[in-house]
């Protein structure tokens, strides 16, 4: 069997011709491509107004700038989550407190971010960032009757979960509305539910975090009456996306259902062959009222049930050319968390027996019958018998 990643791109002939329309425009920067992407984001999400942006990362750092999130400023997230929101509320100087997460899903949870609040005896609190880690949003509402408790501003990082939909009052949402949200933050990176390559998106309700969100990208220039004069009033960075990016982000916007839908079918191909070794590994569930973009399949081990681990199923799988990945190592444990005494106990659960098998748009069910075939190998001989 040739090799085998946990995720990839797709890329056909109408991606490749809108590119080279592109290119061939008097714009590849800051030009009508831009403008488009924005607004079929805006349509396809129902959302009033979107910015698009270099990565993840920087729709981090423009949010985080939009609420004017300071060092006087306390902010919480999940302690399991990638660097980037961390980094970029540090940048800042911002109080950065972690709640812990489900040890099964990964995520925080209401009462982990009450936990956090009370733990840490937060008076005010900025902003919280929620992560849909996978691409499966859990309890937005309850996370918003806690927005509307605390009076915080409430930051999806929903970079897992472009094309996932809940559920609220019998109404469908699709995730980046920002229906229960303030801002949604997207990454349109190659293993991402749709790509441009490189780059990102955010989406907002608010007027003003919109006018924001537009100078921010763009170092902050405030144009005067004078075509050739502008003001800079904040310093701030150049995070503009191409129009060659945002003209492959509009062929693969169009394919997104499709994307998600082939996801699906390979995310329920899994769950069904590998529920059968539920005493030993679990799985994530499909839940009708909230559809996930099914970024990642996410398994974890019953290590009380099973004489291995996490690491050897890794080199396991890599002997047999597959190759998982992990998402993601809790933020405390890294050399540079300098909090050294902090113990989060449902991220250290999940830290010990999380694993992503590989998911993605174009994976074959024989390779997916092959993935299959050799965890139950594995678990069959590494199985605790009583």
């Amino acid at each position: 069997m040739k090799k085998i990643t946990y995720n990839k791109q797709f890329i056909d002939k109408n991606d490749v011709n809108i590119i080279s329309q592109a290119v061939k425009s008097d714009l590849i920067t800051s030009g009508n491509y831009v403008k488009t992407l924005e607004s079929k984001l805006c349509k396809f999400l129902k959302v009033k107004f979107a910015t698009t942006c270099v990565n993840g990362t920087a729709g981090l750092d423009i949010a985080f700038q939009s609420i004017d999130l300071s060092k006087k400023d306390s902010i919480i997230m999940p302690v399991v989550n990638f660097i980037a929101s961390y980094s970029m509320a540090s940048k800042v100087g911002a109080k950065i407190y972690l709640a812990d997460v489900d040890p099964f899903t990964g995520q925080m949870t209401p009462q982990t971010l009450i936990n956090c609040i009370k733990k840490n005896n937060i008076k005010k609190i900025k902003a919280v960032v929620n992560m849909y880690l996978g691409g499966y949003p859990e309890n937005i509402n309850e996370f918003y009757k806690l927005k509307k408790k605390y009076n915080f501003y409430l930051i999806e990082d929903a970079c897992h979960a472009f094309g996932a939909y809940y559920i609220s009052n019998k109404k469908k949402y699709m995730i980046g509305s920002c229906k229960h949200s303030d801002i949604s933050v997207f990454s349109f990176h190659p293993v991402k539910t749709i790509t441009t390559a490189e780059g990102g998106a955010l989406t907002t309700n608010n007027k003003l975090i919109n006018l924001k969100t537009k100078l921010i990208k763009n170092h902050n220039i405030i144009r005067k009456r004078k075509y050739w004069d502008y003001d800079i009033k904040n310093l701030a960075y150049n995070y503009r996306l191409s129009d060659i990016n945002c003209a492959l982000g509009i062929s693969q916007l169009k394919k997104t259902n499709t994307f998600v839908s082939v996801r699906k079918k390979s995310f329920l191909y899994y769950a069904k062959e590998l529920k059968q070794l539920s005493n030993f590994l679990g799985v994530p569930e499909y839940k009708s009222y909230n559809s996930s973009s099914f970024h990642l399949f996410l398994i974890n081990l019953n290590l009380e049930n099973l004489k291995s681990d996490k690491d050897k199923l890794f080199r396991y799988l890599n002997k047999k050319n597959i190759f998982p990945q992990f998402h993601y190592k809790p933020l405390n444990m890294y050399s540079f968390y300098k909090k050294k005494n902090e113990f989060y106990i449902g991220a250290e659960k999940y830290f010990k027996s999380s694993l992503s098998i590989p998911l993605y748009y174009g994976i074959k069910k024989s390779e997916q019958k092959y993935i299959v075939d050799n965890i139950k190998k594995f678990i069959n001989n590494n199985k605790i018998i009583n």
